[in-house]
């Protein structure tokens, strides 16, 4: 009698094993820090000319930053050594609340619907809503599952703190350095799930006239393509058969989502080259011998302006429609299980004010277009910026070259270079908000240039 074998220990079995190069090449990525280099030196910024505020402000707005440094490197650091994932940041929210607490300033938290929001606010003896302009100042602090930091929102929590704590000591000392109010908020939830469009739906931005906040990088920019993005989650439904005998009674779900997964491939021929597609299989049967009744495809869709958004969906849904028509099966298209992001606007006078104000802090911006726009991401800072203007530069934090969501990046966020950015950061936002607050006619150019860049539309039944 013969020696029994498990399917698993079968000495006969036929096996293939085959090693593939699996380095991608970095030929295009060179090429792309190639035309960063020489754009360094061809690109000029060409800076509006407006008053801001006084000198003798931004002294004391940098003076009070730089006497939180030490506050604000605890924030930092504790914040990169306990991260937290969206909507999961309880720690973070007491360091912020404790900090401003030390202030004297109250916080609310929760707020506008979530755990882990905060609102707090600094308003001028004289204000009129009527005559007088409101800013915010936003802080993210939610990490990466796993990677923790990697996106530098610990940084960003600290610009937007300091840059808030400064301006209340400002006006507190000199209840005549503006009219106006400004608006710290915390906001939760900014990896993937549209955090600020949550809040925004809430209420958040309601009176307010402009926002402002800065992102960790690898360069000092005064802007950056931002792409939009929308989830959308598919489920197929077909008929489970046997795969062998009754294979003609099936109507096979995998196959829907095979085509799918394919006719997405074929579109991005004809879509931009800023415009991007990528997907996922995590449903899609269980036995070979069995016709696979439920598959689910699920997949991002990134575009350049919101238009274009709008019509790579419109594409996006017809493909997945075609792949069940094919199939024979039903399907279930389900977008925007979290909030679509937009791409965001940027803000050239706001922007101008930020070059001004790192200079004072001995960096330069690159000017926008720096970076080529194919290096792109997305943040839900772009549906804050097509509601109020808004601008949403970048910091660096390193000088070495790196991609922002990887562990190399969250190491470089708790460095002593992290922890100048922070500070560097806050008198940024500070000096911004100030200038916008004093100056009428910056604020007119700024709305201006809010409406010509196509703000002011329906964020939240945009793709309705």
């Amino acid at each position: 009698m013969g020696t029994s074998h498990s399917p698993e220990e079968n000495p006969d079995r036929d096996r293939h094993h085959l090693t593939a190069n699996s380095e991608p090449s970095r030929a295009y990525l060179e090429q792309l820090e190639q035309d960063t280099e020489r754009r360094k030196n061809e690109l000029k910024h060409h800076l509006a000319s407006h008053d801001g505020a006084a000198d003798e402000l931004h002294e004391r707005l940098e003076s009070s930053i730089e006497g939180q440094t030490t506050a604000l490197g605890h924030v930092l650091h504790e914040l990169h050594e306990n991260p937290e994932t969206a909507f999961q940041e309880h720690r973070a929210v007491k360091l912020i609340v404790d900090h401003l607490a030390d202030h004297d300033i109250p916080a609310e938290n929760p707020a506008f619907g979530l755990d882990t929001a905060i609102c707090a606010e600094v308003i001028s003896e004289d204000f009129d809503p009527a005559c007088h302009r409101t800013i915010a100042i936003m802080s993210e602090y939610d990490a990466l599952p796993g990677i923790g930091h990697g996106c530098g929102h610990n940084v960003i929590a600290v610009t937007g703190l300091g840059a808030f704590v400064a301006l209340v000591e400002l006006i507190r000392g000199t209840p005549s350095a503006f009219s106006g109010r400004v608006v710290y908020l915390g906001t939760p939830a900014e990896e993937g799930e549209g955090g600020k469009e949550i809040m925004a739906r809430a209420g958040a931005l309601e009176g307010i006239d402009a926002a402002v906040m800065v992102h960790s990088y690898i360069a000092d920019l005064v802007d950056q393509v931002w792409l939009g993005r929308r989830q959308c989650t598919v489920h197929y439904r077909g008929a489970a058969a046997h795969a062998s005998s009754h294979p003609f009674m099936g109507r096979n779900a995998l196959d829907a989502a095979v085509l799918a997964y394919q006719g997405l491939g074929l579109l991005r021929q004809q879509t931009p080259p800023t415009d991007r597609i990528h997907a996922v299989l995590p449903e899609g049967g269980e036995r070979p011998n069995i016709i696979t009744e439920a598959a689910t495809l699920q997949l991002y869709v990134r575009s350049q302006r919101p238009a274009t958004l709008k019509a790579l969906s419109q594409r996006v849904t017809e493909v997945l429609q075609g792949a069940a028509l094919m199939a024979g099966v039903d399907v279930e298209i389900d977008w925007d299980s979290s909030p679509a992001t937009l791409p965001v606007l940027g803000n050239s006078p706001l922007s101008d004010r930020w070059v001004l104000a790192q200079r004072r802090r001995g960096r330069d911006p690159y000017p926008a277009g720096t970076v080529s726009e194919v290096l792109a991401a997305s943040t839900d800072f772009g549906n804050v910026s097509y509601r109020i203007p808004g601008i949403h530069p970048l910091i660096s934090i390193t000088d070495q070259d790196m991609g922002l969501h990887t562990r190399d990046f969250a190491a470089a966020a708790a460095t002593p270079q992290a922890e100048a950015a922070g500070v560097d950061g806050a008198y940024g936002l500070a000096a911004v908000a100030l200038d916008y607050l004093v100056d009428d006619a910056l604020a007119q150019h700024v709305r201006d240039d809010f409406h010509a860049g196509g703000g002011g539309i329906a964020v939240e039944s945009y793709f309705d």
